[in-house]
């Protein structure tokens, strides 16, 4: 009988279809037990690690708390610098953070932004340059905003918040873009070859839950939100290095999933190699699949390539 993943280590990675045919861990899982499906997405995907978490988690108040301690008593939306781009069937969402900005550009293109939002009763925080959050009165009612990654690459109008309680919204968010796409500070990064900062995402509204409750001992991972469920749930975060990852034990989770599968197998399959080699593990994509593979699996050579 299969090991309960909560007792092995987790390893988590991107889609399935992103390995081809030839990638190195395609192979181990050939002689690897298959697992009932995890959850599908990087959202969802959080709820197999945390209990109670699921694609509406309140992500701007667990960063926010994360970052700078002081979401408690309000109310927090993120709004995440994003780059945007018309073309013949709408606006599409091109990126979302990850825009190099600096802390001094950030406050740059914050500035005409601050008095909009006062004006509205809303104050903008710049928690690091990639990472905005919008603080609001506690217990506001906020619409449903997709996340960025249910966003990216489609038209804006399939993602923006609906209805009368919508509007307040969407109507903001135009006069945001209008200042933005004027800022001088976008020709600017054009003529660097860096793309320009002309809207924010809005997503990851609600207030700071209760502390979180999770199986896992620890995390390995570069990505804010994993960072601070972690620390919302008392556990350690640690981030990913190769030493990092070659001293994960039992009930600690690797975050890979934002990687593409090309650099997984070129800078992180040696060390994943010789820790798959030696313990327990669980590989769970993020298209949902999972696997458990045992160091005594690598014996069953009749378990052809081809499975």
């Amino acid at each position: 009988m299969s090991a309960k993943p909560e007792q092995s280590l987790q390893l988590w990675l991107p889609a399935l279809a992103h390995f081809e045919p030839a990638h190195p861990l395609r192979e181990w899982l050939t002689r690897a037990d298959r697992l009932s499906d995890g959850r599908a997405g990087y959202l969802a995907g959080l709820g197999d690690y945390f209990q109670g978490i699921d694609a509406n988690v309140p992500a701007a108040a667990i960063t926010r708390e994360f970052l700078a301690g002081d979401a408690a008593g309000a109310s927090w939306l993120s709004a995440d610098p994003a780059w945007v781009q018309p073309d013949m069937n709408g606006v599409r969402l091109l990126a979302c953070g990850q825009l190099q900005l600096g802390m001094d550009e950030a406050q740059a293109f914050a500035a005409p932004l601050r008095p909009v939002f006062a004006e509205a009763g809303i104050q903008l925080e710049i928690s690091t340059p990639d990472r905005w959050h919008l603080k609001l009165a506690a217990n506001t009612s906020l619409p449903s905003f997709a996340a960025p990654e249910q966003a990216l690459g489609e038209d804006l109008s399939q993602h923006l918040p609906q209805g009368v309680e919508g509007r307040r919204w969407r109507v903001l968010l135009n006069e945001i873009q209008v200042l933005l796409h004027q800022h001088p500070l976008n020709a600017q990064r054009r003529a660097r070859g860096l793309a320009p900062v002309n809207s924010l995402w809005l997503w990851g509204g609600g207030s700071l839950p209760n502390p979180l409750k999770s199986s896992l001992h620890g995390v390995i991972s570069d990505d804010l939100l994993l960072c601070a469920l972690a620390r919302r749930a008392n556990m350690v975060q640690q981030a990913r290095t190769a030493e990092s990852v070659a001293a994960a034990s039992a009930g600690w989770l690797i975050d890979l999933q934002d990687l593409p599968a090309s650099e997984i197998a070129l800078h992180w399959w040696p060390t994943l190699q010789s820790l798959l080699g030696r313990q327990s593990c669980v590989l769970h994509f993020a298209s949902a699949e999972r696997w458990l593979r045992k160091p005594w699996h690598r014996w069953r050579i009749w378990r052809g390539a081809g499975r």
